[in-house]
């Protein structure tokens, strides 16, 4: 299925900053508040459903010209769900951030 990105935002920044929009993300999906994003002239507003999917990623990219090289790490957070669903979907156990 092809993507559509509705909404990109990409900048370094200091952890504690980072920790704020988690933070509000996490609030809002708390209380079942939509979750609006703006920046630089682009804004979208989501809805997630009270169960969509969450997937977490932890990985490693290196360059295809030194695979054995130092490489780019990254930490993804991601909801899904499907547009007009209520995003109930059986999950794989249980999950454990320290």
């Amino acid at each position: 299925m092809p993507e559509e990105v509705l909404f990109k935002f990409e900048q370094r920044m200091e952890r504690a900053e980072i920790a704020d929009y988690l933070r509000t993300v996490a609030d809002s999906l708390e209380s079942g508040d939509s979750i609006s994003l703006e920046a630089g002239g682009e804004s979208v507003t989501m809805n997630p459903p009270a169960q969509p999917t969450f997937e977490i990623k932890a990985e490693r990219e290196t360059s295809s010209s030194a695979p054995d090289g130092p490489g780019e790490l990254g930490l993804e957070f991601e909801l899904e769900w499907d547009e007009g669903g209520d995003g109930e979907e059986a999950g794989d156990g249980t999950l454990s951030i320290e």
